[in-house]
Formats: structure tokens, sequence, C-alpha cells
């Protein structure tokens, strides 16, 4: 199987790429940047190769990505870091107008890829409070809503050209290398672990390796549409702590006002830490899906 990856230096691009190397498969690597580890990977025979574009520039070889069996895109910059304006311009452009770019390419293709997987986040939902979400919920609002509402639509032409086209809407990502778990492990090694606002907020998760077979899982199915990729059991976030600082065997009792968290982190504090998300991945579960990580205790075991 051949497949080309976008955002491939990313968390997950990173891992679905290793993964689907390992077991023979033939990763394309499209990247705003060729390096020298690039070049070694394609000259040892390492599986992958690697195609530059310029999402900006709305180019990209496209002969590169004849005869592929899928695309994943991944790729978009980090919602990290305060959202200025300019900040949010750049994360709503690098996922819509790179979808949007693929989306022509593929039209363009004589031996098309079987299969478009779109990246997206449980963002989609917004602030909703203890509102069990599925697939089949409504989007929320908020910033985040509409660049996931904005990036998906973006990806409405490629059934048109004979593609199957698969939505997945994921959650926050445990595993080594996770930013976001780095950061509070870090918090709580030194003793100031604790709620984030009241605590009570849900926080859906997923483990890397389970987002990692989700996506070859999709990949080799039929199905297509939106699919939720988070564990069948999300916590409230004083939960995910507990959890968290029992694996680092450290105290969780230290609370951050959700004042503070406004204060220092704003529009993106109360987005990431403060909203409420019950995500259920019922897609997933009816298409036969079978989780690796269903406790966040054994996830995050793995991941620090």
């Amino acid at each position: 199987m051949r497949v080309a990856i976008t955002g491939i230096r990313g968390l997950i691009g990173g891992a679905l790429a290793a993964s689907l190397r390992a077991d023979g498969h033939e990763v394309v690597g499209i990247s705003r940047r060729f390096s020298s580890v690039d070049a070694a990977s394609a000259a040892d025979g390492a599986g992958q190769s690697t195609v530059a574009w310029d999402v900006t520039a709305g180019t990209i070889d496209v002969s590169a990505l004849e005869g592929l069996d899928a695309i994943v895109h991944l790729a978009g910059e980090s919602i990290g870091g305060r959202w200025t304006a300019a900040r949010k311009a750049a994360i709503m452009s690098s996922r819509v107008d790179s979808t949007r770019l693929l989306a022509g390419v593929i039209r363009e293709l004589d031996a098309k890829p079987s299969v478009f997987v779109c990246g997206s986040a449980i963002g989609f939902y917004g602030n909703r409070g203890d509102e069990e979400l599925t697939e089949r919920s409504l989007p929320g609002d908020g910033f985040l809503a509409e660049v996931c509402m904005r990036w998906e639509r973006a990806a409405v032409p490629i059934p048109d050209a004979g593609v199957r086209l698969v939505r997945i809407r994921t959650g926050l990502v445990v595993g080594s290398g996770a930013e976001a778990i780095e950061r509070m492990a870090k918090i709580t090694r030194l003793g100031a672990g604790g709620p984030l606002g009241s605590g009570r907020q849900w926080w859906s998760w997923i483990s890397l390796e389970d987002e990692v077979r989700a996506i070859r899982h999709l990949i080799d199915s039929d199905a297509s549409g939106a699919f939720n990729l988070t564990a069948p059991n999300p916590v409230r976030q004083r939960d995910f702590q507990r959890a968290l600082s029992a694996t680092l065997e450290r105290p969780s009792f230290l609370l951050a006002p959700r004042f503070a968290i406004r204060a220092a982190l704003g529009e993106m504090g109360q987005a990431l830490l403060l909203n409420s998300t019950r995500v259920m991945p019922d897609a997933l579960n009816e298409d036969g899906f079978e989780f690796s990580h269903r406790d966040l205790a054994d996830a995050l075991t793995g991941a620090i």
C-alpha cells in the first residue's frame, strides 16, 4: 500500500508513518520542508519519500501523488499559544486552504486514491457541558468549531471525484511526545497539579496507539463520513489530573482558577482547558474497531 501523509512531522503523522513503514507499506510525506533526514530515508530504502508543497502559493507536485492508495491529511498550524488575529488566521488557513488544494489535486489525478482521510477535531462540537456527543450531534459555537466546520467543508468535493471521504475528529491525544501531556506532567512533577477551573469539564481523550490504529482501520474499511477518534470513556478534567498524578506518584490538589487561566491564556485557555466536550466514538464502534486503551490510567502509563 502507498499512503501519502501531510503533517508527517507532527505527533500523529510521524507515528502513523512509522506504523505503516513497519508493516512494509510505502509512505509519501507531503511537507513544506525537505530535510537531510528525508533524503537519507529515501536513499536507504526506508519506505518513505517526500513531496514538497506550498499551500500559500497553491503548488504541489501532482505527478508524485499518482497511484496512491490513500491520502491522510493531518497538516495544520499548532493551536497552542495566544490567539491573536494573525494566529487565528494562520490556524484557519493552514487547514482550509491545504484541504482545498488537495481536493483540487485529487480531481487532476489519473490514478486517484481510494480514500482521503481528512483531519479534524472534537473542537467541532464546542462547549457542550454534560451532553453526550456523537457523530450525529450538531456543530457547536466558537473559533475551534468554526475552524473544524470549514476544514471539513473544504473536503466536500472529494467524493465527487470518486474518492471515499473520511473525516476524523480527534480528541486529546495521550502518548509519548504529546505536547499537552508533557506540559501537564511537568507541572504535576513539580507538585503543582490540580483541577483547572471547576474540574468538572469533560475531556475526551485517545491513546496515540489507538489514534494510529483507528486511522489505519478507516483506511482499510469501506466506511465514510465523520468518525470521533476518542476513547469510549471520557473523563472529567479533575479525574484526568488525578489519574496523571497517580501515575507520577505526585499530589493533585492545587486549584487553577478559571479567571487565572483566562487571564494567562485568553481565548485559547478557555477553549482547550475549560470547555467541556463529552464525545463518544459511536461510528468507530459500529464499524468494528476495538480499542487497545479504554482506561486512561493504562494509556498514561505508556505515555509518561
